[in-house]
C-alpha cells in the first residue's frame, strides 16, 4: 500500500474541520488575505457602514505595529478608528461569545519573505490567522513541522502587515502524531505537547485531535482562556490539556456553590485539590485559576498562599509574570491588610483605592492577618465575604494550627490546594487527633496528573539512579568502597555514616564523577545530606580540596541553624505549625541564643560556619550577605537560588531547604547522603527533572545511602505499582545494548566513515543524520555513567569521532548555504547540536596542545598530535569555524617560535591581525562603516542576540531600497554572525 501524499492528509483535515463548522475561505495571497480580514471584522462589529480605505488602513497599521507579544495584547483589545464622518468607532478582534466568531479554513496561503513561503492550513478566526496547521506526510518524523514553522518564522511571518504574527498556536502533525505549542520562537521541540482527554488519553492521532482540540468552542477557549501572556518574559504560553481541566473543574466548583448559596443553602464540602505532580506546571495552572475566578462577581477576593520560602525571587518573577503587581514580597502584614481592605493607596488620596481582587502573599502573614489584635477590626468586615484560598505546595503548608484558623475566621470561603505529592494515610505522620491527609483538609481530588502522565507525555524526564557505597564492618573497623551492593547494607550506623573516611571517599567521588554528571558543567547539581553537622563537614572537605587544587567546583550552601531544620520536611512530613512571622527560612538571629535553649552552642556553631560560608560566596559573588541581618540573609537565599538556576554554582550543599518547591530547569543532578521516603523523596528528586533540551536526558540520582526500597515504595504510593518501569531509567547495560542496535542499524546506511561520502542523494544524507543522531543520544545518556567505557560497545571512540565530523559537515552543507532558492529536505532536521557541545574543548585548550605540538620530540609524535588537534577542531561545532584560521597559524607561524612558551603570546598577535583583516574584507565587500560594523559586533557580544534589521542597515555606508533589503540584509545577518562566532565564540 502506498504511503498517504501529504496533500492528502492536508485536504482530508479540510474536509473534516467543514464537518465542525469552519467555512472555507479562498485564500491564496495577501491581497486576499486582507479583503477577507476586512470583510469578517464588519461582520463581526455589525457594521452597516463598510470600512473606507482609509479606515481600514488604519486598522492594518495598528494591526502591524508590535512584536507577537504586543500582538497578542492587541488581538485582546479594542482599537478605536476615526471614521470619515468624524465619529469613533471601537473595532474588537476577539468576540467574549465564541458564538460570535467567524471560523474559516484555508490552505497554501502563499507570502513573500525572505523567501516565499506556502503554509498548509491557516485558520482564521474573524479574518485573523490565529491558528497555523503544518503537516508532514505519515512516516516522517513530527520536528520536521516544528523545524518547518521555526523556518517560516524566520523567512516570512513578519513580511509586510505581520499578519501571521498573530498565530496563538501552532500545530504540527505527521497524521500519527499530533502536538501543539504557543507562538514563542524561543521555545524548543520539548516545549510541544498533546492534546489528551481528562483521564490523560492522549489524541495523537489527526482526526481525533481534530474533533476535540479544533472543534470551535474549544479552539475559542483555548485563545479566550488558555494562552497566557506573560508579562515578565513577553512570551505566549499555552497550557496542557491537564492544566486546563484542573482550572475548569475549579471554577465549575465555585461556581456551583455560589449558585447554591444563592438560593439559601447550605454550602459545605465544595473544596478539592489538584494532584499535580511536581514539575508540571502547577503555579501556572493555580494562578490562571486565580485569574479566571476574579473574573467571577460572586467572589470578593481570590487569595493565593505560598510558603515565605517559596516566594523567592524566581517565583516572585514568575508570579507578576501572569498578574503584574499582584505579589508583595515584603514581610510587612500592614500591606496585606490594606489590600484585602482596599485600602487608600497613600494618606489624603481617599479616592484611590487599591481594589486588590488577585492577592498573592505567604501563609505566615495570612496568619498574622487573622491573628493579631491590631488587624482583627479591619479585617472583622471580610468574614462574611466570599474568598478563595489557593494553597501552592499545600502538601507542606497546610498541616497545622493556621488552617483552622483560617477556616474558623473565614465564614464564606472556600479553599483548594495544589500539591505534587499529596498527604495520604500511608505517609501522614501528623497526631492522630489531627487532620492528617491532603483530603481531610481539602476534601475531594478534583484533577490527578502523576509522574507516569507527566513522563509518558515527556513533560518532565525519567530518572537514572545509581547507587555508590558498599559498606562492611570487619572486626571494629569500617571500609568502604566506591561500588554498592545495595543487598548486604544493613548497616546504617552514625558511626559508620559519618565517618571521616567515608565522607571523603564520597567527597572525592563527586569531585571525580561531576564533570561526567553534568555534562562538563553544562547543568548544576545540589547535594543534600542528613544534617548540618554532616553538611559542615563535607563543604570544609570540598574547599579544602579546592585550595590544594584537587578540584575548580563553584559550592555554595544554605542551611537553618535553628531547630526547624532538624524538624526535616524533606525526610518525610513535617507538622511545624506556624504560630508567627517570626518562623523564617532561618533562625532569626536572637531565637538561637537565649540561655533556656539547651542546643544553643550547637546553633552559635552552626552560625558561625554558615556566616564563614557566606564569607566564601561573597568572595566568589562579590557581595555581602550576612546572617547578621535577618532582611540580608533573605537576600542571600533568593540570591543562592538565583545564582543555581543561573548555572553560577556548581554545587549546592543542603539538608532540606530547596528539596522542595525550587525549579532549576539546568539542574540534573542530586547528590544524596541522607534518608529520604515518600513525598519528601518525590520531591528532592524531582529537583532534576525538569525538561530543557535534547542535552538533559534524565534526571541523575547519585545515592550514598541504599534508598531502593525508599523509591519503589514512594513510586508505588504517588503513582502505581509499576511506575518504576516508567520512572527510572534502564541500567547501563541495557543501554549499551541499545548503542550497538542503533549502531547496526546505522552501519546498513553507511557501512564506514568513507561511505558517508558516497550517500547518493539528500534522501538518503537524511536516514544517515537520523540514525547518527540516535547513536548520539544514546551516548550523551552513557557517557553520564561512570561505568562507561568504549571498550563496552562496539564502535571505539576515533569510530565515533570519525563518523560524528562527517555529521558535522552535513550540518555545514545545509546551514551555510544561504545563496539557495530551494529549501533543503535536511534543513527541517534537528540535528541537535547541543548534544555533541564539548565545553570543556575552546581555543585555550587548543593551544595547550599547539604548545605541545612545538614540542614535539620527533615527526611521529608532531603527525599524531596534529591529526588529533585537527579532529577535535573538526568535531567540536564551536571550533569548526576556527579550523582554517588555526590551520594557518600552525603553517605560517608554529615553526619561527623558539619555544612551546611563545605559543600563546604568538597567537594572540596572529588573531588580532586576522579579525582586524576579516572586518576590513567585510567592509569592503559589503561597502560597510567599518566603525559602525564593530559597534554593533561589540552589541551583540555585549546582549548575546541576533542583530536586529535596522541594526544591520546602519552600517551600510548606503541604505539599499526596499526590494533590495529582502536579499541583503538576510546576507549582512549571517556574515555578521559568522564573524562573531569565528572570533568570539568559544574563545
Amino acid at each position: 500500500m502506498a504511503v498517504q501524499p501529504e496533500q492528502v492528509l492536508e485536504d482530508n483535515l479540510v474536509t473534516q474541520l467543514v464537518t465542525l463548522g469552519y467555512q472555507v475561505a479562498p485564500i491564496t495571497d495577501e491581497k486576499s488575505l486582507l479583503a477577507n480580514l476586512k470583510q469578517q471584522l464588519e461582520k463581526l462589529n455589525g457594521l452597516k457602514v463598510k470600512l473606507s480605505d482609509n479606515e481600514f488602513k488604519q486598522v492594518l497599521n495598528a494591526l502591524s505595529k508590535g512584536s507577537v507579544f504586543e500582538k497578542a495584547k492587541t488581538l485582546r483589545d479594542r482599537l478605536q478608528v476615526n471614521r470619515d464622518d468624524g465619529s469613533a468607532l471601537y473595532i474588537q478582534f476577539l468576540a467574549d461569545d465564541w458564538h460570535k466568531n467567524q471560523f474559516q479554513v484555508t490552505q497554501q496561503v502563499t507570502v513573500e519573505g525572505r523567501y516565499q513561503n506556502r503554509y498548509d492550513v491557516t485558520i482564521l478566526v474573524n479574518g485573523l490567522p490565529l491558528v497555523q496547521i503544518e503537516l508532514k506526510r505519515r512516516g516522517l518524523e513530527l520536528k520536521e513541522a516544528f523545524n518547518q514553522v521555526n523556518r517560516y518564522q524566520r523567512h516570512s511571518y513578519w513580511a509586510s502587515y505581520g499578519l501571521f504574527q498573530y498565530v496563538q498556536t501552532f500545530v504540527i502533525s505527521n497524521g500519527v502524531n499530533t502536538k501543539y505549542y504557543a507562538n514563542n520562537k524561543n521555545q524548543s521541540f520539548k516545549q510541544t505537547f498533546y492534546w489528551a482527554d481528562e483521564e490523560n488519553t492522549r489524541y495523537s492521532e489527526l482526526t481525533q485531535f481534530a474533533d476535540t482540540f479544533l472543534q470551535r468552542e474549544q479552539l475559542a477557549t483555548l485563545l479566550q482562556k488558555y494562552i497566557v501572556l506573560n508579562e515578565t518574559d513577553r512570551i505566549l504560553m499555552v497550557m496542557r490539556p491537564y492544566q486546563i481541566y484542573a482550572t475548569e473543574n475549579i471554577v465549575e466548583r465555585v461556581v456551583e456553590r455560589n449558585e447554591i448559596a444563592a438560593t439559601g443553602q447550605r454550602t459545605e464540602n465544595f473544596n478539592g485539590y489538584i494532584w499535580h505532580t511536581t514539575g508540571s506546571g502547577k503555579t501556572l495552572t493555580s494562578f490562571k485559576t486565580a485569574q479566571i475566578l476574579t473574573g467571577l462577581s460572586e467572589v470578593h477576593k481570590v487569595v493565593f498562599v505560598v510558603d515565605r520560602k517559596d516566594l523567592d525571587y524566581q517565583t516572585s518573577k514568575e508570579f507578576n509574570g501572569f498578574a503584574k503587581g499582584c505579589v508583595d514580597s515584603t514581610d510587612n502584614t500592614n500591606l496585606l491588610v490594606n489590600q484585602f481592605t482596599d485600602a487608600p493607596v497613600a494618606a489624603g488620596k481617599v479616592n484611590e483605592h487599591r481594589n486588590t481582587k488577585l492577592i498573592v502573599t505567604t501563609i505566615q502573614k495570612l496568619n498574622n492577618a487573622i491573628n493579631h489584635k491590631r488587624y482583627l477590626s479591619r479585617m472583622g468586615k471580610l468574614k462574611d465575604k466570599s474568598i478563595v484560598f489557593i494553597f501552592d505546595e499545600c502538601h507542606r503548608s497546610q498541616f497545622g494550627d493556621t488552617h483552622q484558623r483560617i477556616i474558623s475566621f473565614f465564614n464564606n470561603h472556600q479553599m483548594f490546594g495544589f500539591t505534587g505529592t499529596p498527604i495520604f494515610v500511608d505517609n501522614a505522620t501528623s497526631k492522630a487527633s489531627r487532620k492528617t491527609t491532603t483530603k481531610d483538609l481539602f476534601d475531594e481530588c478534583l484533577h490527578k496528573y502523576t509522574i507516569v502522565d507527566a513522563i509518558k507525555d515527556e513533560n518532565v524526564l525519567k530518572f537514572s539512579i545509581e547507587y555508590v557505597g558498599r559498606y562492611k564492618q570487619i572486626g571494629s573497623d569500617l571500609e568502604s568502597a566506591n561500588e554498592m551492593d545495595i543487598d548486604v547494607e544493613d548497616i546504617d550506623t552514625k558511626e559508620l555514616l559519618e565517618s571521616s573516611v567515608r565522607l571523603e571517599k564520597i567527597t572525592d567521588y563527586i569531585i571525580a564523577n561531576h564533570n561526567r554528571k553534568t555534562h562538563s558543567k553544562t547543568f548544576t547539581g545540589m547535594f543534600c545530606v542528613s544534617s548540618i553537622e554532616t553538611l559542615v563537614k563535607y563543604y570544609d572537605l570540598f574547599q579544602a580540596k579546592k585550595v590544594a587544587g584537587e578540584h575548580n567546583l563553584r559550592i555554595a550552601t544554605i542551611f537553618s541553624y535553628s531547630a526547624n531544620e532538624e524538624d526535616p520536611d524533606a525526610n518525610g512530613f513535617t507538622t511545624s505549625d506556624i504560630e508567627d512571622e517570626e518562623l523564617t527560612i532561618a533562625a532569626e538571629p536572637k531565637a538561637a541564643y537565649s540561655t533556656g535553649n539547651k542546643d544553643s552552642n550547637v546553633h552559635s556553631h552552626s552560625r558561625d560556619k554558615l556566616e564563614q560560608y557566606i564569607g566564601d560566596y561573597n568572595a566568589m559573588f562579590e557581595t555581602s550577605y550576612t546572617t547578621k541581618d535577618s532582611k540580608l540573609f533573605y537576600n542571600y537565599y533568593n540570591d543562592i537560588s538565583k545564582k543555581v538556576r543561573e548555572r553560577k554554582v556548581d554545587i549546592l550543599l543542603v539538608v532540606n531547604m530547596f528539596l522542595t518547591g525550587f525549579d532549576s530547569k539546568p539542574l540534573n543532578t542530586l547528590y544524596v547522603d541522607k534518608n529520604l521516603k515518600h513525598h519528601g523523596l518525590i520531591q528532592a528528586f524531582s529537583r532534576t527533572n525538569r525538561i530543557l533540551n535534547e542535552q538533559k536526558s534524565q534526571g541523575n540520582i547519585i545515592s550514598f545511602r541504599n534508598l531502593k526500597k525508599a523509591t519503589d515504595d514512594a513510586l508505588t504510593l504517588f503513582s502505581n505499582k509499576d511506575a518504576k518501569e516508567t520512572v527510572i531509567m534502564p541500567p547501563y547495560h541495557d543501554f549499551v545494548r541499545l548503542f550497538n542496535e542503533a549502531l547496526e542499524r546505522m552501519q546498513v546506511i553507511a557501512p564506514d566513515v568513507e561511505s558517508v561520502d558516497d550517500l547518493r542523494d539528500e534522501e538518503q544524507e537524511l536516514e544517515f543524520v537520523k540514525a547518527f543522531r540516535e547513536l548520539i543520544r544514546l551516548k550523551n545518556v552513557l557517557s553520564t555513567f561512570a561505568d562507561f567505557d568504549f571498550n563496552d560497545v562496539e564502535l571505539d571512540e576515533q569510530g565515533f569521532e570519525d563518523y560524528k565530523s562527517k555529521y558535522l559537515d552535513l550540518y555545514d552543507k545545509v546551514k551555510t548555504d544561504t545563496s539557495k532558492e530551494k529549501v533543503s529536505i535536511l534543513e527541517e532536521v534537528d540535528f541537535e547540536l547541543e548534544l555533541i557541545q564539548r565545553d570543556e574543548v575552546n581555543v585555550r585548550y587548543i593551544l595547550q596542545l599547539l604548545a605541545l605540538l612545538k614540542g614535539a620530540d620527533n615527526d611521529k609524535d608532531y603527525e599524531y598530535q596534529y591529526k588529533s588537534i585537527m579532529q577535535l577542531l573538526g568535531g567540536t561545532p564551536e571550533l569548526r569555524s576556527k579550523k582554517e584560521l588555526i590551520e594557518q597559524f600552525i603553517q605560517e607561524n608554529l615553526n619561527n617560535l623558539s619555544s612551546s612558551e611563545e605559543v600563546m603570546d604568538e597567537f594572540d598577535s596572529f588573531w588580532e591581525q586576522a579579525k582586524v583583516k576579516a572586518v576590513d574584507e567585510i567592509c569592503q565587500e559589503e561597502s560597510l562603516v567599518s566603525g559602525s560594523f564593530k559597534a554593533l559586533v561589540d552589541k551583540m557580544i555585549y546582549t548575546n542576540e541576533e542583530p536586529l534589521r535596522e541594526d544591520i542597515v546602519a552600517t551600510m555606508e548606503k541604505a539599499p531600497s526596499v526590494l533590495q533589503r529582502k536579499k541583503v540584509i538576510p546576507r549582512l545577518t549571517e556574515k555578521v554572525k559568522s564573524f562573531v562566532s569565528t572570533f568570539y565564540g568559544g574563545m
